[in-house]
């Protein structure tokens, strides 16, 4: 007798039902068909029209500057959005999805960016939670761990069911997200930059589950802006560009700027070259930095030096310090042991106000967090380090038409794509979000500048333009920290190459030596890598 689709999933009877089947005839309709669909919210018509078809067996690529409404899309195809028009179908039949748990028992599933896992609950309890049952979904606990074991060793995806998710290293919580989707029986998986956090030896496994999955009859939709990757793996790649599709085109006859080109409506440079400046003098210089909470150290004897006219690069997956590092140059963390030396001005314990003095600047990883503040304007955000200061303002008085100016020619200068200084930030796209930090930080014209994940969820435009950016920050004779998970990024803007695993500086290479393999090894904690 033939296997089930359960007995061939390594499922058992607790998974929901529902999940429409793929039908093996070519001419069989799509897995997932969007028809049409328009979404509008106040002032911003975020999909117009979009029609988009994803089959069985194929893995689609779905690419597009910030803000041209591959979210809002998603959102829809996920339940968390209803559309103001247009039609979904599975397999050729409609469905209206009202609700998240709408999509997934109808069997899509999505892997977000910010992975949606409780951290203090096992995977497993996370798993159990997205279930129906007439019982508590703890008790299946037990059930669903022997069941995740099944599905994990199937695809390689090796993970415990009964580890803590904040236990977990970042490339764990994400093969614990895919593991849930398994579970829950999804044949339309959508991952949402899904190499942001991983090494690249993790990517190349992820991209091997990719194509088992597509293999079994699934259909992946892979959100993207790294294109090489997208190009490596992709059927067919589809290009939205403000608010509508622009194309579909098969990714065996497309390259980078092909794509590029269709993604911003110009011709995008994407390897930048190093300028070649002459390094000068130390500008930073961090000596034995240490840092520990009651359970955990989360810093150890951290020393290295950045000088003027240079860039060094540290890379590592997320969580293994860089954070913290970043919170103890700019004083927002106070380190244990160690120093701190801003030309020469040696500090035992910095302050926020003493990083700006001493000629620092930063751009934050976390720009909702620490970046701008998206409730306020955009005037506020671009002077909220300036308001204080005798030019813009008069015995607390504001000087209104010196600010108005400055917040016009920053918005022109930096190309951030705004009706005026008056709009909030929070209706900006990310892009504009991050160049206005750019404005804010860069016009001062910093000694010191601090780039954390500099071009974290940016299309290849605002990409290209924070990496000019940069660069004319070092031809200029500053000095700059770079902070990255990507290494391409690493490659293409350090001069030299520092990484980090689990607290420690393990190495620093010269960027003109050192291979993607090496650092690749090192950020996966192979310290003897060669």
């Amino acid at each position: 007798m033939a296997d089930t689709d359960d007995q061939r999933s390594g499922l058992g009877s607790g998974v929901p039902t529902g999940a429409p089947e793929p039908d093996p005839a070519p001419d069989a309709a799509p897995l997932l068909r969007l028809s049409g669909i328009t979404k509008t919210f106040p002032g911003v018509v975020a999909n117009r029209d979009v029609s988009i078809e994803l089959h069985a067996g194929e893995i689609l690529g779905l690419l597009g500057e910030n803000g041209a409404g591959k979210s809002t899309l998603m959102n829809i195809v996920t339940g968390l959005v209803r559309p103001d028009a247009g039609a979904i179908e599975l397999n050729g039949q409609q469905v209206h999805l009202r609700n998240t748990q709408d999509a997934r028992q109808l069997g899509i599933g999505m892997v977000h960016q910010h992975f949606m896992l409780v951290p203090t609950m096992t995977v497993a309890e996370n798993v159990a939670l997205g279930m129906q049952a007439r019982r508590p979904p703890m008790s299946d606990v037990p059930r669903i761990a022997d069941e995740l074991r099944d599905v994990s060793a199937r695809y390689g995806l090796l993970v415990d069911p009964y580890a803590t998710v904040d236990s977990l290293s970042v490339g764990a919580r994400q093969r614990a997200e895919i593991l849930r989707l398994l579970h829950h029986r999804a044949k339309v998986l959508i991952f949402d930059e899904p190499t942001s956090v991983l090494t690249p030896q993790e990517w190349v496994h992820l991209s091997e589950v990719f194509r088992d999955l597509a293999a079994e009859g699934r259909g992946i939709i892979f959100i993207t802006h790294k294109l090489d990757e997208l190009l490596g793996i992709a059927d067919r790649c589809t290009v939205m560009r403000d608010g509508e599709v622009v194309g579909t085109i098969p990714a065996a006859g497309a390259d980078r700027q092909t794509l590029a080109t269709m993604m911003v409506g110009r011709e995008v440079v994407f390897r930048v070259e190093r300028p070649p400046v002459k390094a000068g003098d130390v500008a930073l210089e961090v000596r034995g930095v240490s840092l520990e909470t009651q359970d955990r150290r989360l810093l150890t004897d951290i020393s290295f030096d950045v000088h003027e006219g240079e860039i060094l690069g540290i890379v590592g997956v997320d969580g293994n310090g860089q954070s913290e590092l970043v919170q103890v140059l700019t004083g927002l963390v106070s380190a244990d042991d160690g120093e701190i030396v801003f030309h020469g001005d040696e500090r035992r314990v910095v302050t926020p106000r003493a990083f700006i003095d001493l000629g620092g600047a930063v751009i934050p990883e976390d720009r909702h967090g620490r970046g701008v503040a998206t409730e306020l304007d955009l005037r506020d955000n671009l002077m909220m380090a300036d308001f204080a200061t005798s030019e813009y303002s008069y015995h607390g008085v504001l000087r209104a038409a010196v600010i108005n100016s400055r917040c016009d020619r920053l918005i022109s200068q930096y190309d951030i794509r705004a009706p005026g200084w008056h709009i909030r930030v929070d209706q900006l796209s990310g892009g504009n979000q991050q160049k206005t930090v750019l404005a804010r930080e860069m016009d001062r014209q910093p000694s010191v500048l601090i780039a954390a994940q500099p071009t974290r969820g940016l299309d290849v435009g605002a990409v290209e333009f924070v990496y000019q950016q940069i660069n004319e920050h070092k031809r200029n004779g500053g000095a700059t920290l770079l902070i990255s998970t990507e290494l391409e990024e690493a490659f293409t803007l350090a001069d030299r190459i520092g990484v980090m695993f689990r607290g420690q500086l393990l190495r620093i290479l010269d960027a003109d030596e050192a291979t993607v393999s090496e650092v690749g090894l090192l950020m996966a904690g192979e310290e003897t890598a060669a």
